[in-house]
């Protein structure tokens, strides 16, 4: 026997057998069903095991065991929908102020010896001025992008 099995209710087995003949929700979330609906170990459920459930619903092993596992912890909708996303770190690496500064930067004369700047001399230059942290190219990039600036 399974070291982790689950029993579905009835209402909860007439709730996604409602979900999977709606033809209304994500194809994660009916995958999600009817593994819960034939890993189902209660009087009527269907006792699949995990690699028969593998092989009907080409998922893994450890999604099967994940889907039932959240079933357990955290009910039924916690199963069927996807799992929240952790907090991430800070996005943007530069603020609304430092956007300002690069591109009133970039809206000056070029530095001696060049013509106009490029997005290498914006990034060593606000690198050179804002001395906290390294920012790269492509971050410049995208914040001239963001504004419809000509920069010469």
């Amino acid at each position: 026997m399974r070291k982790h099995t689950i029993e579905l209710s009835t209402h909860q087995r007439q709730e996604l057998a409602s979900l999977l003949t709606s033809g209304k929700t994500t194809a994660r979330s009916v995958q999600h069903a009817q593994i819960l609906l034939k890993s189902d170990n209660g009087p009527e459920g269907a006792k699949w095991t995990d690699a028969h459930l593998a092989q009907a619903y080409g998922s893994s092993p450890a999604t099967i065991w994940r889907v039932r596992q959240r079933f357990r912890q955290e009910g039924l909708q916690a199963a069927l929908g996807r799992r929240p996303q952790p907090e991430r770190p800070e996005k943007r690496k530069i603020t609304g102020v430092q956007e300002a500064h690069v591109i009133a930067l970039s809206c000056g004369p070029a530095p001696a010896g060049y013509q106009r700047w490029s997005v290498r001399l914006l990034a060593d230059r606000f690198v050179v001025l804002d001395s906290e942290e390294k920012v790269g190219r492509e971050t410049i990039r995208r914040t001239l992008k963001k504004t419809n600036s000509n920069r010469g």
